[in-house]
């Protein structure tokens, strides 16, 4: 398989989101447009299974430099999700 760069032709910008929205288990689970319990579950079993399979392969400092990824990629689709969230608010008050 080619390997698929992270980031966008500039550097500057992350493809992950789009290579994770092209995904069979994504594409599948947001067909209805909400996501289930089973649907998060199954999700978090496939992410399990991979950090299975990948951390035995790193060694040391390869762990701590994914880790430290990882923790920022989660953080960062946190903040994006709260970010869409406030922006889809509507911007007028109830004036009740």
């Amino acid at each position: 398989m080619a390997r698929r760069s992270w980031l966008d032709e500039s550097g500057e910008t992350t493809l992950i989101d789009d290579y994770a929205r092209q995904t069979g288990s994504f594409i599948e689970a947001m067909t209805d447009g909400k996501i289930d319990e089973s649907e998060l579950s199954q999700q978090e079993a496939r992410l399990v299974e991979l950090m299975k399979k990948i951390e035995p392969k790193l060694d040391d400092d390869q762990h701590a430099e994914i880790t430290e990824l990882l923790c920022e990629m989660s953080a960062y689709n946190v903040m994006q999700m709260v970010h869409m969230m406030h922006q889809a608010r509507p911007k007028t008050q109830f004036q009740g």
